[in-house]
């Protein structure tokens, strides 16, 4: 069973294997079409394509993030859609450093589904490599995939409020620095951070090439964040509930398991205007 990372040489010696699922999950959150027709153009032999709005998120209200967590309901039957049952080992990859993958990586974690990974340094390093692609579009089976979920993996904005005082707890803003600080704000109607939040953006996990950082080195930078905080007490954010899951991901891989995901994250908080918000000064 493989749960965190996987590499492009496993991966193209199982893409025959009928037990594992490969799910395509590039997108721009610019140019919502742009990771579907990509797949369309080609993709790894055998993946299914998932999109981020229409498989990865529940409906916006305006008050619940850009990309809401669906339904269980409407999980399991995505996720039955693309073939995955308890038996399955799914992979997962795009072509932004793992961020979108990492959002199915997590949520099926969440419904119980742990035989799950990223393929290592994506798209961008399976084409370096000249693996094999192809360009017809994929259908799976459907199978039966039963939730099992762990709601201790998920926190809400209740929860992230009350522990905003909280020494023993942290709380991980995955966004860049620019944004965290305040400066811009491309995709939300309010720029800053939570009160309290620690900043360290999800490309920090990956080399240059795209792949993560070593599981030893991984472990020292969170080590250092954490400040001999439990993992458990940690609880990562973003824009949406996105790129957080990366930085879980990557403390997982790094051995550090039970952080948390606010996955409303920032475009819930901030629709709140009771909420506090904090902005560095320049």
């Amino acid at each position: 069973m493989h749960r965190t990372l996987i590499s492009s040489d496993l991966l193209v010696t199982n893409l025959t294997n009928q037990t594992w699922v490969i799910i395509d999950c590039r997108f721009d959150l610019s140019d919502t079409t742009s990771g579907e027709q990509s797949y369309k153009e080609n993709h790894i032999p055998g993946a299914v394509y998932a999109h981020l709005d229409r498989d990865l998120s529940g409906a916006v209200t305006g008050r619940n993030g850009r990309h809401p967590l669906p339904a269980i309901t409407v999980m399991e039957d995505t996720f039955g859609k693309f073939g995955i049952d308890h038996e399955t080992q799914v992979v997962a990859y795009d072509e932004s450093n793992g961020i979108f993958a990492s959002r199915l990586w997590w949520m099926l974690r969440y419904l119980g589904h742990d035989a799950v990974a990223v393929l290592d340094g994506g798209m961008t390093k399976w084409n370096q490599e000249a693996k094999p692609l192809q360009n017809a579009i994929e259908a799976r089976r459907r199978a039966v995939f039963t939730a099992n979920p762990h709601p201790d993996m998920l926190v809400g904005a209740s929860q992230v409020q009350a522990v905003l005082s909280d020494s023993t707890h942290r709380i991980l803003d995955a966004r860049s620095p620019d944004r965290y600080a305040g400066g811009v704000e491309p995709l939300d109607s309010v720029a800053g951070h939570i009160p309290g939040a620690m900043n360290h953006h999800y490309a920090n996990n990956v080399t240059e090439d795209g792949s993560f950082i070593e599981p030893g080195k991984l472990r020292l930078i969170y080590d250092q964040l954490l400040h001999d905080v439990q993992p458990s007490r940690l609880v990562c954010y973003c824009g949406s509930g996105v790129t957080a899951c990366h930085n879980l991901l990557a403390m997982e891989h790094a051995g550090l398991s039970g952080a948390k995901l606010y996955a409303g994250s920032w475009s819930e908080w901030c629709s709140d205007p009771g909420r506090p918000v904090v902005r560095k000064q320049k």
